[in-house]
């Protein structure tokens, strides 16, 4: 046997590695969660602050209307934040990352029409509602305590990830404004079914087997919303399922 047929045969399946690393996720979030449950421990009152968006902002860009430059981009993760109130009056902002903090309300970024991206992991959001953004395509939700899907509105929104929630039931998604939305991460919630999953555009949807008592079956199913759709499963330990939309040849 060559060298090269050893190294094959050694060589991890890449989709294993992901699998691990995967569970490892979120574990480590399952833990964090029931000690955060557990404890009474109170915030101290942590608001967003002018020297801190100094040290966030980056990417300078030409604003909406060609006339005048603004930073865009915003990283303020990671710094135990209750409050985001200021960043009403950052309009121009398009890529924000607030992840890894101890935020509640999000209504300020309804004031951030132009934003394309955002990513709010690792949070306290009981909710994702925001007001329709014109121009939002990718929002991550992952980790937090959510409990619903109503209003996340957003007709460019093409990537959502309420991985690692307290979901049950899928409600609020209308097909007529989530006309863009083709994938879905739903992992690590407590869903009963997929009923409320009517999106048209919708190719990858992820969810966990072991938390979804109702009439999800491995193999071939039917979707919601009238399409044939594969289920396929992984690993026994990871019960990861993994629906892809579309029409099974």
């Amino acid at each position: 046997m060559s060298d090269e047929e050893d190294l094959e045969d050694f060589e991890p399946d890449q989709e294993d590695l992901e699998r691990e690393d995967d569970e490892k996720e979120t574990e480590e979030w399952e833990d964090d969660r029931k000690e955060e449950e557990g404890g009474s421990e109170e915030w101290i009152l942590n608001p967003l602050t002018e020297d801190m968006m100094k040290e966030g902002l980056s990417l300078l860009c030409k604003t909406g209307n060609g006339l005048a430059h603004a930073y865009v981009k915003l990283e303020v993760k990671e710094r135990d934040l209750t409050d985001i109130s200021l960043l009403r009056y950052y309009i121009h902002l398009r890529y924000v990352d607030i992840s890894e903090n101890h935020l509640t309300d999000l209504s300020p970024l309804n004031h951030l029409t132009h934003l394309l991206w955002l990513k709010a992991d690792g949070n306290r959001l009981r909710s994702a509602q925001l007001n329709e953004l014109p121009y939002l395509q990718i929002a991550s939700f992952a980790y937090n305590q959510i409990t619903d899907t109503e209003g996340i509105s957003h007709p460019l929104l093409g990537i959502l990830n309420l991985k690692g929630n307290q979901i049950q039931t899928v409600t609020g998604l209308d097909p007529q404004k989530l006309i863009s939305l083709h994938t879905l991460e739903l992992r690590g919630n407590q869903l009963e079914s997929t009923m409320g999953l009517n999106l048209p555009k919708l190719k990858n949807l992820f969810l966990v087997a072991r938390w979804v008592r109702g009439r999800l079956v491995q193999g071939r199913g039917h979707y919601p919303g009238g399409q044939d759709a594969w289920l396929l499963v992984g690993s026994a330990t990871s019960f990861i399922i993994i629906m892809i939309i579309g029409t099974i040849y």
